[in-house]
């Protein structure tokens, strides 16, 4: 099997993601040049154990310590047991874990060693995709935008659309797919929207032991208190112009807003602050898209859906509907990204992070030579 990355062709990639919910690692294939899609592959998700997300919680928010080493050990071995069940790719694309992200003061935090994997692995690694955006100015976040852009020209989009991830903090890339690519001025414009569905699990773990609210059933029999969503939507975050970036707890006080409510009120509560984020979110898009894409775990909520169909005015759709997966979109997009890493190509840019420039920034591991920063 080939093992070098070539400058131009094909290269299948193996994408990897674990998210601010905690639920797991997902790990996809993609089949890319670094600049269109060739074809996607097959996946698999590795859920963590209620074991490893106490562990991945008691981390959260640190960034050194004996729990940050503990969390960095489950994202480590998750990892390599989720990539051991694939074998036809010529190199991973590892995000790791975020445990804590403040890109003005202290930067950005994702846990796990890409040398150590690379090595584990017998593959090259490409892996700290957000440090170099961070120094050059940038929030690091989302890093997804470059495989929207790819995704809205595979999918042979020719309006502005909206992808929009619901994980633990929702985040929304606006796509112009007229333009010719991804770090073009105007083609996007990307940031966080809020939180998404990080308060709503953790309120739901804290007080009735679930993981979250399956298919909404909760959120459906309770009322938004109308009080608690207007001091949410005070807060100075939604009028901040974009690009912008949230930590998983920036939003922590959120709890406190429904802690007197009862369970189906607070789930409701928490549903609707984060549809409403996404639609302060979405009057920063420079023209009203034709339609917003919807992915994460936060599609698979109808209540949440039903929130953001009656709070926007164009068509909500799950990514499905176009022909994608939105369990997988954000692994293969660090498949994605792990290729144009690979070719020196960039991978975030002003109007995605805010950083000055086009920046192509991530370190690449190979098991047999020195670690390229690139």
């Amino acid at each position: 099997m080939k093992r070098a990355i070539e400058k131009t062709g094909i290269v299948t990639a193996l994408g990897a993601m674990s998210g601010t919910s905690l639920d797991g690692v997902d790990a996809a294939i993609l089949r890319t040049d670094g600049v269109d899609i060739d074809g996607f592959g097959p996946s698999s998700y590795r859920p963590y154990s209620p074991a490893e997300q106490n562990v991945l919680r008691g981390a959260l928010g640190q960034w050194s310590g004996d729990a940050v080493d503990a969390a960095t050990d489950v994202v480590e071995q998750a990892h390599l047991a989720l990539f051991e069940q694939f074998v036809d790719y010529d190199l991973v694309g590892f995000h790791g874990q975020t445990l804590a992200h403040a890109p003005r003061t202290k930067g950005t935090l994702q846990v796990g060693d890409g040398a150590w994997l690379s090595q584990a692995l017998g593959r090259p690694v490409v892996w700290d995709f957000r440090s170099s955006d961070v120094e050059l100015g940038g929030e690091g976040a989302p890093l997804a935008p470059f495989f929207h852009f790819a995704c809205a020209r595979h999918i042979g989009a020719t309006d502005p659309l909206v992808f929009l991830n619901l994980g633990g903090v929702g985040n929304l890339t606006y796509v112009n797919p007229m333009c010719a690519r991804a770090e073009d001025a105007g083609a996007l414009l990307a940031f966080d929207t809020g939180p998404a569905n990080a308060p709503l699990n953790d309120l739901l773990q804290t007080r009735l032991g679930i993981a979250f609210d399956e298919d909404g059933r909760i959120a459906r029999r309770g009322t938004v208190e109308q009080g608690a969503l207007e001091l949410f939507l005070a807060e100075p975050y939604f009028s901040r112009i974009p690009p912008k970036s949230l930590d998983r707890n920036d939003f922590s006080e959120m709890i406190a807003l429904v802690a007197e409510l009862q369970d189906p009120d607070a789930a409701a509560t928490l549903t609707a602050m984060c549809a409403a984020g996404v639609a302060e979110g979405i009057q920063h898009c420079p023209k009203p898209p034709e339609q917003v894409l919807v992915t994460g775990g936060g599609r698979h909520n109808p209540v949440l859906m039903e929130m953001l169909a009656v709070s926007l005015d164009c068509p909500v759709r799950a990514v499905e509907a176009v022909g994608l997966d939105g369990d997988m979109l954000e692994a293969q997009a660090f498949a994605y990204l792990a290729v144009r890493v690979a070719r020196g190509l960039p991978t975030s840019c002003p109007g995605t992070t805010g950083v000055r420039a086009a920046v192509g920034g991530g370190i690449v591991s190979s098991p047999s030579a020195t670690d390229i920063a690139v």
